[in-house]
C-alpha cells in the first residue's frame, strides 16, 4: 500500500500543474531572457521585437506596430503553446530567415514557465 500511495503522489506531482508551468517564475524569466526585446501588460508595444499580448492563437507577423521579416510574415504559422515552445527552445528551426537573435532555451520547465506567463496577457 506504502508503494501504491507513493506512486499515485508521484503521478499527481508531475501531472498537469506542472506541465502548465509557474507564471510567477516564468515573470521573471522573461524579464531576463526576453524583456530586453518583447513587451506585455498595458501599454505593450512594439521595440527591437514585437509586443507579446495575445500571442497565442495570432497568426505570426501580424501586429501592427512592428516591422516584421519577410520570413516571419510568409511563415503560415499561428501560434499555438506547442509552436511557441518550439521557437522558443530553436527560433531558427521553426521560423528558418527569422531575425530574432536568440540562441534558445533548451531547459523545457523554463519554456513552460515563460509561457504560463505569457498566457496571462491572453483576451479573456
Amino acid at each position: 500500500m506504502k508503494y501504491v500511495l507513493l506512486t499515485l503522489a508521484l503521478i499527481l506531482n508531475t501531472g498537469t500543474a506542472n506541465a502548465a508551468g509557474d507564471a510567477e517564475a516564468g515573470a521573471k524569466l522573461f524579464s531576463k531572457t526576453c524583456g530586453g526585446c518583447h513587451s506585455v501588460g498595458e501599454g505593450a508595444r512594439g521595440g527591437f521585437g514585437p509586443e507579446l499580448n495575445g500571442i497565442i492563437g495570432r497568426p505570426a507577423g501580424t501586429t501592427a506596430d512592428y516591422q516584421y521579416s519577410d520570413a516571419m510574415k510568409n511563415s503560415g504559422v499561428v501560434w499555438t503553446r506547442d509552436k511557441l515552445a518550439a521557437y522558443i527552445e530553436a527560433p531558427k528551426k521553426v521560423v528558418s530567415g527569422t531575425r530574432m537573435i536568440f540562441w534558445g532555451i533548451s531547459d523545457p520547465e523554463k519554456i513552460d514557465n515563460i509561457l504560463a506567463y505569457l498566457e496571462t496577457f491572453q483576451p479573456k
